[in-house]
């Protein structure tokens, strides 16, 4: 499948029509991660902190600030969306610096699939 080129949506919990936070534009594919270049929206704003406390705590020492890390992530699970250009993606571990993005995601809902920073 190729991903290359995809539009990836990034969305206020519950606001998917006017809560964008961002959209992220695949420019690279190395299973199970994707990347590409971020836009912000005018959403952005109101979870920008909690990526870079995210993308911080991940960079650490992760048996030491694994709780944290996982304390600021289900924060942003609970704020923002990810979809496909084929809608709605139920699980997925997202980091955004700057205008850069990378995630992985599932098609099946599961509460411990952002196992590992």
């Amino acid at each position: 499948m190729g991903f290359k080129g995809q539009v990836w949506q990034v969305h206020s919990a519950g606001q998917e029509a006017d809560g964008a936070v961002g959209e992220i534009l695949i420019e690279a594919a190395d299973f199970p991660w994707l990347s590409g270049r971020f836009t912000p929206g005018p959403a952005f704003d109101s979870v920008r902190d909690l990526f870079a406390q995210e993308l911080a705590l991940a960079r650490q020492d992760h048996d030491r600030l694994w709780e944290a890390w996982e304390r600021v992530y289900a924060e942003i699970i609970r704020r923002v969306s990810l979809s496909s250009p084929d809608g709605p993606v139920p699980a997925f571990l997202l980091h955004i610096e700057g205008d850069e993005a990378w995630f992985r995601w599932s098609d099946e809902p599961d509460e411990d699939f952002a196992d590992t920073p």
